[in-house]
Parts: C-alpha cells; sequence; structure tokens
C-alpha cells in the first residue's frame, strides 16, 4: 500500500468517539471501496418475490459493475455479470421478464442458465481459440438468500452468506423477513456520500431533535448501540417507559391513562411514514380505547395493543410471528447488515434501506427504501417502484413523495455533506454508547480497504 494510501485507511484512526471524514470526502477513499470493498462483500440485489416466476430478472448496478439476478428454475436462482462476451455491451437494464438474454449490438444471445444460445456467423471465428460454449457463457456470480433478500457477491472466493450475516439470524429470524412482501418501493438520489445517508438510520440519536413530534408519544427515545461482528444494531434495553407515553426528555410524566397515546403513536407513524407497522396495526390498536379499562398500568395497555394487533393480523390471513418476550428484547430495534442494508422490524412489518455510491465521487448516492409488510397470500398489492433520481427530486415535494419523517432525515444528510467539507471540522464525535455501530461499522470498513488486492 502506498504512502499517499495508508493515513486514510488506517482502522487505528477510528475510535468508539471518533469517524475521520476522510472517508465520507476523500475521492482515493471511495476509489478503494470500488476496488476492495465492493467486489468482495455480500450485498442485496433484490426481493425474492421480484422474482418469482421462472425467467424473472432483476438488474443490480453498483458503481460501473452491473449484475443480472434471475430465476432459472422454481427452486433456482442464478446470477452473472452483466456484460456480452462479444464487445462488452451491457445486455439488461431495470427488472423484468425473458426468456433469453440477447445483446442489442450484434444479436449473441445467452439462455437464462447464462448458456450461450446464438453466435452471429459463427463460423468466422473457425480456428480462433476460446470461442467454445464454456468459454463465451455468462460469467457467474455468487447468490444466496436470507429472510427474503437475495444476496450476490462478486467474489468467487467469497466466505458463504450464512458466516457472513453471524449473528444477524438468530437475533432476528423468528420475525419471519421472508414472509414480508413489498407495501411500497422508493428510489432516490441523495447529495451525500453513501455512508452519510446509511448512518443516518443505524442510530436513534437524532430523534429527539430531527423528529420533535415525536417526543411525546415515543416512549423512551435513549437509545444503546452495540457492534455486532461486522454488523451493528441499536435497540431501548433501559427503556422504563412504553410506546405511546411522553419521552423523559420532555419533563412529562408517565400518563395515567397511555392508551389515547398508543393509539396517537401509531396513527402518527401510519400518517408519516406508512412503514414498520401497517394500516392494520393502527387499526387493531384502537381496541384499547374501549377494551381496555381506564387506569390500566402503561405496560399491560402496550401487551394488550400488541395482542389486538395479532389477533387482526391472523383474521385477515397475514398470520403472525410466534416471538417470546425474551426474543422480542434480543432482536432489539434496528440492525445494519454490513456494507449497506439497514433494516427496522416488527412482527407485522419493516422497514429497510440499501445505500450505494453511483459515481466515482463521494457527494451523490442512490438510496433504496423499501415498507415491508405482512399479507394474506394472493392479497399483497402489486409492486410499483417509484424513481427519483433528478437532482432536486430529494427536496422537491419531498413530504409529499416521502412523508415527513423521511423528509427530515433527507435534509440532514445534505447539510452534514456540506459541513464535513469545513477546515473546521476533523471527524464525526459519535456517541459512544448511542452511536457505536457506526464506528464499528468504519472499522470494518477500514479492515477491507487496508487489504492488498488478492489478499
Amino acid at each position: 500500500m502506498s504512502n499517499a494510501v495508508q493515513p486514510i485507511v488506517d482502522e487505528q484512526t477510528v475510535r468508539p468517539d471518533f469517524v475521520p471524514k476522510e472517508g465520507y470526502l476523500s475521492r482515493e477513499f471511495a476509489h478503494l471501496e470500488a476496488e476492495r470493498l465492493w467486489p468482495h462483500v455480500w450485498q442485496v440485489a433484490c426481493r425474492l418475490e421480484e422474482i418469482a416466476r421462472v425467467g424473472d430478472f432483476v438488474t443490480y448496478d453498483i458503481l460501473d459493475e452491473s449484475i443480472i439476478i434471475v430465476r432459472t428454475s422454481d427452486q433456482d436462482i442464478k446470477a452473472f455479470f452483466n456484460v456480452c462476451q462479444h464487445r462488452g455491451r451491457r445486455l439488461t437494464q431495470g427488472c423484468g421478464h425473458a426468456n433469453t438474454f440477447m445483446c442489442r449490438f450484434h444479436g449473441w444471445t445467452w439462455r437464462i442458465d447464462g448458456s450461450l444460445a446464438k453466435v452471429l456467423d459463427r463460423e468466422d471465428w473457425q480456428g480462433c481459440s476460446g470461442m467454445d460454449a464454456d468459454d463465451l457463457r455468462l460469467r457467474d456470480v455468487k447468490v444466496d438468500t436470507w429472510g427474503g433478500f437475495v444476496f450476490i457477491n462478486m467474489d468467487p472466493d467469497a466466505e458463504n452468506l450464512a458466516n457472513y450475516l453471524d449473528p444477524v439470524p438468530a437475533h432476528v429470524n423468528c420475525f419471519e423477513l421472508d414472509k414480508l412482501r413489498y407495501r411500497w418501493y422508493k428510489s432516490v438520489r441523495l447529495p451525500c456520500n453513501w455512508k452519510v445517508a446509511l448512518e443516518a438510520f443505524t442510530e436513534g440519536y437524532h430523534v429527539a431533535a430531527t423528529h420533535p413530534q415525536l417526543l411525546d408519544i415515543t416512549g423512551d427515545d435513549e437509545t444503546r448501540s452495540f457492534a455486532m461482528g461486522k454488523h451493528g444494531m441499536f435497540g431501548y434495553p433501559t427503556a422504563t417507559r412504553p410506546l405511546g407515553a411522553p419521552s423523559k426528555r420532555t419533563g412529562k410524566p408517565i400518563p395515567q391513562d397511555l392508551r389515547p397515546g398508543l393509539v396517537a403513536f401509531y396513527q402518527e407513524m401510519e400518517n408519516t411514514l406508512k412503514a414498520i407497522f401497517t394500516a392494520r396495526d393502527h387499526e387493531a390498536v384502537r381496541r384499547v380505547l374501549t377494551e381496555v379499562p381506564d387506569g390500566t398500568p402503561p405496560v399491560e395497555v402496550f401487551m394488550k395493543g400488541m395482542q389486538f394487533q395479532k389477533e387482526a393480523a391472523i383474521a385477515s390471513g397475514a398470520g403472525w410471528p410466534e416471538i417470546s418476550p425474551e426474543q422480542l428484547a434480543k432482536a432489539g430495534t434496528d440492525w445494519h447488515v454490513f456494507p449497506n442494508l439497514v433494516f427496522l422490524h416488527y412482527p407485522d412489518g419493516a422497514l429497510a434501506y440499501r445505500s450505494r455510491p453511483d459515481s466515482d465521487t463521494s457527494d451523490w448516492c442512490t438510496y433504496d427504501i423499501w415498507s415491508l409488510a405482512r399479507y394474506a397470500p394472493g392479497a399483497e398489492p402489486p409492486l410499483k417502484r417509484e424513481y427519483y433520481y433528478g437532482p432536486q427530486d430529494w427536496r422537491t415535494e419531498v413530504i409529499e413523495n416521502f412523508g415527513l419523517i423521511l423528509s427530515q432525515d433527507f435534509q440532514n444528510m445534505h447539510e452534514v455533506q456540506r459541513g464535513m467539507k469545513s477546515r473546521g471540522f476533523r471527524g464525526a464525535r459519535t456517541n459512544p454508547l448511542q452511536e457505536s455501530s457506526i464506528s464499528n461499522f468504519h472499522k470494518v470498513l477500514y479492515q477491507y480497504l487496508s487489504r492488498e488486492p488478492g489478499a
């Protein structure tokens, strides 16, 4: 490693309370990510429901690489580098259904299993080496699934996905993420580094200042963040106030009657986010107003509200996972799966984020946001992907497009990216109790970037 590169990828410069700013701003750092991170990590390409039928495919782009993910049988999924073996033209874009992949430049064609189907005027290569069918098949990319997510890894020597994800599945498999389906799908270009966007959702420390409208109904908002191997998690292990009660920061006592606050919390989330929880959850929890006596202890009110939600989900045919109180506590609230997936889970739904650099600069990224929910089989809505890729789309009518909560977060990301360029800023002073998953993320990232190619 050159002397010029070494200082910006020295993991010793990352502490639980400090992350250097160069990782968000340096073009050289971004180039190292392109070379040493993205080709060697497992990353989410799509959800299984996007490739439900044989021949369904999704194109996943990350910087200069493009991957085709395609269902080849009822049981099998394959992934290939999205490039014609003749002259290098990309074969697919977006998503769709195909029986073959044909290059629109000269008509070379491949079957969906990657095998060669046609070379126009193939006899012209008579006697040339490297023209066997095996030489010309599409190049495979490792692919595997977990929790309904389809992961790819471009490194043929990468560890298997189960080992890579450890210990995430042991904590959250009980939520049956594989049974969730899209409620909505939105993708937006944001004027910030991909890590700035991702980290806005890997900690709950920002809620008090960024989302003050939640403080009267969100219960304790003081979190604890934990490193989990490559990954990270935060939750509320020290919470003494349930949902529906005001945060301690407000100075207000826990009300004797939690019922209106609990109903207001789910109503606010449905009005301003439409994710994590479902419209069914909000309607079901309203039963506490008429079926739970005034004066019932707050924790019992909360548990009755969740019981009503479970009953409504089961009655609808969507089902409800069997999760013990111990599992619920162990699972936390928010997981960051290294490098670029974040999800917040609940028995009835989830909110997931995927962040990707989309150029060799550090100032823009593509941010995918997915609201997932439980549905009765066949009752899920048709998937509609919404794209907001204009330079001002993240700002223009953002509340209408994304809701209040996400629009509040987007404003932070833009200003953080601008502010970090100041000569008066050396790096992020991460909260060692509530933002430790961020500093752990950078330690792991620096480890990847410090490896010499081939190491």
